[in-house]
């Protein structure tokens, strides 16, 4: 296993130490912290309407079998007493940074995952800071002492196993109660196979429902049991990627190293309807809205997308995507429609649109080639440069007055303008009314 660096000052061989930090719930958790009088009760977050979907869940509501990216009506069916609260991806964004600012004070190399995780390289840091795991026990008691949250830390010589460690030192919710996590675990150097061999052969990456069955068939069940079977067993029976990832990790090798900075490669928005969509010119306004929220979020990240592409979920969950490629980047809300609206127009909504999204790919720096027709003369077109100029006012507005000041105006109701907030719609839809009449 080459789990080594450089040391920079001695130039020898220096072994790498990995932390995988999780916080423990965390969307509950946050949420907990405005509601202290439901701590210690089964709390669900997530979409609270029909077509909701957990986004998470206490650990007492675990003990019912309830997990995320489950159906909100699932959820409630094996656990009628729990207390169901709407998301909130602005406030969870936020307290995510909080936390990644704790971790970057251990060290400079923090590859965040996702809002609630984050892989650590505290190699460098080891000197300063103690060993790996009293930088974990460290950074656990910083959360603590200053966010009110509890995270788990794995801790080893590489990502992989760091994963699963982290996995190992978390609370566990059993018929029985929920019991507490060892809060910071190691797989130590040298004790790596020790570690690995016992657990069931579906931890490791890669290992999906088809890859499990194929090797269910041939005895494995175990991480230990596929070690055995060997490489040339396994390429056999998986093919030559998939045979020599698995046997690699069964050997507990991982060479990837902890990425601070993760080139972008798409932005996209989509939204999961409270009642099914048939009419175009409905769904065309959703596309505005959509766009809208991409565009904004191209020009706030200085960059353009040349690939445009269209998602589409059926009522009977058939999901569709269509994509075009133009000619240059593009970032604003008229191009970017410009180019999904046709292919949407090619679709036929008649079965129920319950989804719709916008998502943009193949970044760059944006140059807009864009002319829109239909104005009576000339003199009246309005160009690339013109829509540019407009959006960063648009920007400026926003930035000064709120999200909210000003948006699309196909998309204002007798509620007010109507935008898409990131996250916010990520678990499904609230309420029972079509998005269009909010």
């Amino acid at each position: 296993m080459n789990t080594a660096t450089t040391d920079v000052s001695s130039g020898k061989p220096r072994r790498r130490t990995i932390l995988h930090v999780d916080m423990d719930a965390f969307f509950v958790s946050v949420e907990l912290r405005r509601r202290p009088e439901l701590r210690g009760q089964p709390v669900v977050v997530g979409g609270i309407g029909p077509r909701g979907v957990v986004a998470a869940a206490s650990y007492e509501a675990r003990r019912y079998g309830v997990y995320s990216a489950m159906p909100g009506s699932i959820a409630r069916r094996l656990c009628p007493t729990a207390v169901f609260l709407p998301g909130d991806h602005e406030l969870y964004s936020s307290v995510s940074r909080q936390v990644h600012e704790i971790f970057h004070e251990a060290t400079p190399d923090v590859e965040p995952l996702a809002l609630d995780e984050a892989f650590l390289d505290v190699t460098g840091s080891i000197r300063l800071l103690g060993e790996g795991t009293v930088i974990g026990q460290y950074l656990r008691d910083r959360v603590l002492d200053e966010l009110d949250l509890m995270c788990s830390v794995g801790v080893a010589p590489n990502k992989f196993l760091a994963k699963l460690a982290s996995v190992a030192a978390k609370p566990k919710a059993t018929s029985a109660g929920v019991a507490p996590g060892v809060g910071v675990f190691e797989v130590r150097p040298g004790h790596e196979l020790e570690f690995l061999h016992p657990l069931a052969v579906q931890k490791l990456w890669g290992v999906g429902p088809a890859t499990l069955e194929r090797l269910q068939r041939l005895g494995v069940n175990t991480v230990g049991d596929l070690y055995r079977l060997g490489e040339p067993t396994l390429v056999s029976a998986l093919g030559k990627a998939s045979g020599r990832h698995l046997y690699a990790l069964s050997m507990a090798v991982d060479e990837r190293s902890v990425e601070p900075e993760r080139a972008m490669k798409s932005i996209g928005h989509e939204e999961t309807f409270a009642r099914d969509l048939y009419d175009t010119t409905e769904l065309q306004t959703e596309i505005v809205r959509l766009s809208d929220a991409v565009a904004a979020r191209l020009r706030a990240a200085d960059t353009g997308a040349r690939t445009l592409t269209l998602k589409v979920r059926f009522a009977g969950f058939v999901t569709i995507t269509r994509s075009t490629t133009l000619p240059s980047p593009v970032a604003t809300a008229a191009a970017i429609q410009a180019a999904v609206g046709p292919l949407l127009a090619r679709i036929d909504p008649t079965p129920g649109v319950r989804l719709l999204g916008v998502h943009a790919s193949n970044l760059g720096e944006p140059v807009e080639q864009l002319t829109l027709d239909g104005f009576s003369g000339e003199d009246d077109q309005v160009t690339a440069s013109d829509w540019t100029e407009a959006s960063a006012a648009i920007d400026a507005i926003r930035e000064r007055f709120g999200n909210t000041a000003i948006g699309p105006a196909s998309t204002v109701s007798n509620t007010g303008l109507r935008l898409v907030r990131r996250g916010a719609q990520q678990w499904g839809p609230d309420h029972d009314r079509p998005a269009a009449a909010r």
